[in-house]
Formats: structure tokens, C-alpha cells, sequence
């Protein structure tokens, strides 16, 4: 028995997958015809629910990569592909505190907020308040809604949250925000950023080489699936390509030079000691072109 409220995922007898979430006394209108939700959450997670002309619809527990594509849109969300690698590349995890710009719809938005768990928290900037008002409608219909904390303003006057273990920037100019960063993030914090076009990224460099950043890395994503078919395994006929860049850096505060421990024979440089104009009369004069055993051989007149 699934509880109310929760989201499920409908898969039909043509493989078609639908999201919805479970409000008892309910029905879903179907090509197949009509699905009770009552009959869904009584089939639970795994089991088999049929509509009143006797179709089977398979009820599965939505996986988060389900819960970003399932989002209601009016944006371009970011794909699962690099969100994945974020993810991974900024350190979140449960306890991860994140600042965010750019939430559009919340995709990436809704990541973060599953990953940093109750104990973490994120904080996402949105200067449209449609943009803003989507976000919220989607995160609240996913249940993660209180891991978040939104703010409908542009970040063009700095950040209002301190401290951050993490920040991403999905906005067209990012370089113009990188002054911000410095009160808004921990130092050693890992910065990420968004960018479509080979133009922006390289503005983009130039900011983050003028700052305090380190380890900065720029690359993008591409996913190539293939025909599930044992006989005859070939890629798709198409594939999600380029679909933005992604550049990181770390924030460094007032970064220094790496020093190694000396060694004992590093200690005792023998470049440091006194030059004298007196000749080392025991090292010998290197043979002359002509003279015996200058080249290897003897003398053939000899």
C-alpha cells in the first residue's frame, strides 16, 4: 500500500511513463482508459494496477532522475547527464550547504535539494517571479520543498547567504558575479557555472583567472546510448550531444605557493658556496680535436 501524496510512476502497455501523485478518490484518464489511483497505491510499488476497460499500467517509485524529467517547465532544464557530475564535481551530499543562481524551473534545483538530505539546505536566487513561482510549485509537488530556500532577486548586488560548502551559476554573464563569490562561499569552496557558447566561456576564464581560483577545468558532456538488442547492438540513430559547457574552478583565499620540505642534500646547496677565481687544477683539460683518443682511435701514421 503506497501512501497518499506520494508521486508514482505509470508505465503503459506501450512503455509511455506518466507521473502523478497519489490523491485518494481520484481517477487518471488514460488512452487505455480510466486508472483509480486507489487501485495504484493498493497494487504498491512493483505491482500492477488495470483501468476499467482492463489495460495493466505498471506502478514504480520514481527515481530522482524520474522526479527532474517529470518537472512542469518553461525553461530548459539541465540534463541528468552533467547534473550527475555536478553533483559529484561540488561535493554534495547530505549536511551540503549550496548556493544557487539561475533555478528556472528547478531541475538542478531539485538535485541538489534531494542530496543534501534534511540536514543540509539550499539556497537558490531567481530574479523572475514566474520562474521563481514554477520552481516552487515543482519542488513542492515533490516533497523537498523545505530543503529549499528561495529568493526572488537578481545576485547583481552579492549573495545574502554566507559560508556556502558549494555555488553554481546558471546565468548568461557569470563573470560579472565573481566578485560576490568571496563572501558567499567557504575558501576551498568548488565553483561550477553554466555556459552555451565557447564566447561566454572564455569571458568567463578571463574572470576567473584575474581571481582568487584554482584548479580551474572546462569541459562538456556527451551521451551516446545504444539499441538494447543482443543480436544486433548499434548506437541510436540519434543522440543528446552538446548541450552546454561546464566550468569549474575552486575558490582560493589569497592562495600561496606550494613550499616542499627540504631534503638534507637540498639543505646543503653546493650552488650557495663562495665562488674563488683559482682553478681546479684537478680536473683535466679535455682532449683536442687531433690528439690521440680525442675521437675513440689511434693515430693511423702511427
Amino acid at each position: 500500500m503506497i501512501p497518499s501524496g506520494q508521486i508514482v510512476v505509470l508505465i503503459s502497455p506501450q512503455g509511455k511513463r506518466y507521473m502523478h501523485k497519489l490523491v485518494p478518490g481520484t481517477d487518471v484518464h488514460t488512452q487505455e482508459g480510466k486508472l483509480s489511483l486507489d487501485e495504484v497505491a493498493e497494487a504498491g510499488y512493483g505491482g500492477c494496477a488495470r483501468t476499467h476497460l482492463g489495460k495493466p499500467y505498471l506502478v514504480l517509485k520514481p527515481t530522482v532522475y524520474d522526479l527532474i524529467k517529470g518537472v512542469k517547465r518553461q525553461t530548459q532544464i539541465m540534463y541528468p547527464k552533467e547534473i550527475g557530475y555536478v553533483l559529484l564535481k561540488l561535493g554534495i551530499g547530505p549536511g551540503s550547504t549550496v548556493i544557487e543562481s539561475g533555478t528556472g524551473s528547478a531541475g538542478l534545483t531539485l538535485a541538489l535539494a534531494w542530496f543534501v538530505g534534511d540536514t543540509g539546505k539550499v539556497y537558490t536566487y531567481e530574479r523572475r517571479e514566474d520562474f521563481f513561482k514554477l520552481a516552487m510549485k515543482n519542488l513542492d509537488r515533490v516533497g523537498l520543498l523545505h530543503r529549499v530556500e528561495q529568493v526572488n532577486q537578481d545576485i547583481a548586488d552579492g549573495f545574502k547567504h554566507t559560508g556556502a560548502d558549494a555555488l553554481f551559476l546558471d546565468v548568461r554573464e557569470p563573470w560579472l558575479y565573481l566578485e560576490h563569490i568571496p563572501r558567499a562561499v567557504t575558501p576551498g569552496a568548488m565553483c561550477g557555472f553554466l555556459l552555451p557558447t565557447t564566447n561566454q566561456v572564455s569571458e568567463l576564464l578571463r574572470g576567473l583567472d584575474a581571481g582568487p581560483f584554482a584548479e580551474i577545468e572546462v569541459l562538456e558532456i556527451l551521451v551516446r546510448r545504444y539499441k538494447p538488442v543482443a543480436d544486433r547492438l548499434r548506437p541510436d540513430d540519434r543522440m543528446v550531444a552538446h548541450t552546454g559547457f561546464l566550468i569549474f574552478a575552486r575558490y582560493m583565499e589569497k592562495p600561496e605557493p606550494l613550499l616542499l620540505p627540504e631534503t638534507d642534500a637540498e639543505a646543503a646547496d653546493p650552488l650557495a658556496a663562495p665562488v674563488t677565481d683559482e682553478a681546479d687544477d684537478s680536473e683535466e683539460e679535455p682532449p683536442r680535436l687531433g690528439d690521440e683518443g680525442a675521437c675513440g682511435c689511434e693515430d693511423p701514421a702511427e
